[in-house]
């Protein structure tokens, strides 16, 4: 595999998202914003040209780039005992999705195969979706299954309160209703290698840009099923191994660091004051080693919610190193306060 290299992927990021309003003089503006050679810009246009990723017509000083043409692709598959996520990879979806960096292809196979094999074990639907769409600045799937929704199925194998408490569980990781067959490890990773990542089940959108924290949204229109949604750039200089290395480490390669988005364990215009709504934040989490809490959007904290956290359980496991992030000046004052014993 060739070196990725970051500025290299920018450059040719840069040209995608701007060739369109300038076709004429993409070389020169490029090379104006990243202060490099004429010379050099035309490099990576000859390669994103290879790559039929742009399209060039005319001579020399009247050249013309513009994006390549869209690709829409739809296959329904039939659920059954044969149906196997890495033959439909090789079979149908590297195929379609056409020749690509290798960094970017492992990204879409690692997300794929996980996603449809999950829909296979999981879902106990007959059918399974598969919509691709391509231009040459990005690539979107979506892989639909008619069955009995992951949220819901999630919900009922542990007891849940609800399919959004469900949503919490599956946000950190680690979660899955068949230990024997899966680790729980494909949704947590592959919501991560995406620019967008979502998944809609019954009334619930659980969604994840990259690069920032979890979100989620209740629809009031029922989708029955699973849907995942994934769009990622055709260029970036992501890979798998990047994405693993954020959250694992040891010899072993253990998945032991995760990001608990605190603004799950609100509902509505409820405040995070409990012992019991802090319980519910910190259910599972000593699987890992690091936990990160991500305070964004949260106002503020009560004291027994924050001692339970950061007191209480840190003291139970000391082991388990305990970190917050986005946290305002208001939480940051009562988690210190808890730390303190105050």
């Amino acid at each position: 595999m060739k070196k990725i290299r970051a500025r290299g992927e920018d450059i040719r990021k840069y040209i995608i998202d701007h060739v369109d309003k300038h076709a004429a003089d993409i070389s020169k503006l490029t090379a104006h914003h990243f202060n490099i050679t004429r010379q050099a810009v035309n490099k990576h246009l000859q390669r994103l040209t290879a790559e039929h990723t742009l399209i060039e017509s005319g001579q020399t000083r009247n050249r013309l780039y513009k994006l390549a043409p869209l690709l829409e692709w739809n296959h329904v598959y039939k659920t059954a005992p044969t149906l196997a996520e890495d033959i439909i990879w090789r079979t149908d979806i590297q195929p379609v999705l056409g020749e690509m960096p290798e960094n970017i292809l492992d990204l879409w196979h690692y997300a794929f195969t996980e996603m449809f094999n999950n829909a296979i074990d999981h879902s106990a639907s007959s059918k399974i979706i598969v919509d691709i769409k391509k231009t040459a600045a990005s690539t979107e799937m979506i892989i639909t299954d008619n069955g009995l929704g992951i949220f819901k199925k999630i919900q009922a194998a542990l007891n849940l309160l609800d399919e959004r408490h469900a949503l919490f569980e599956l946000a950190k990781g680690k979660l899955t209703t068949d230990p024997k067959r899966h680790t729980g490890e494909g949704i947590f990773f592959a919501s991560r290698m995406f620019d967008s990542y979502g998944i809609l089940s019954g009334g619930v959108y659980f969604s994840h840009d990259f690069g920032e924290p979890e979100d989620w949204l209740l629809e009031n229109k029922q989708f029955s099923g699973t849907s995942v949604l994934m769009k990622l750039h055709n260029h970036t200089s992501r890979t798998v191994k990047k994405i693993f290395d954020q959250y694992t480490s040891g010899d072993d390669y253990g998945f032991n660091k995760t990001v608990v988005p605190v603004n799950l364990a609100q509902y509505e215009n409820d405040q995070l004051i409990s012992r019991s709504q802090a319980k519910r934040l910190l259910a599972r989490v000593e699987l890992f080693k690091v936990v990160i809490f991500d305070f964004k959007g949260i106002e503020s904290v009560g004291q027994a919610f924050a001692d339970e956290i950061f007191r209480v359980f840190a003291q139970q496991h000391p082991t388990i190193k305990l970190t917050s992030i986005h946290a305002n000046t208001n939480v940051k004052k009562m988690i210190e306060r808890a730390k303190l014993g105050l």
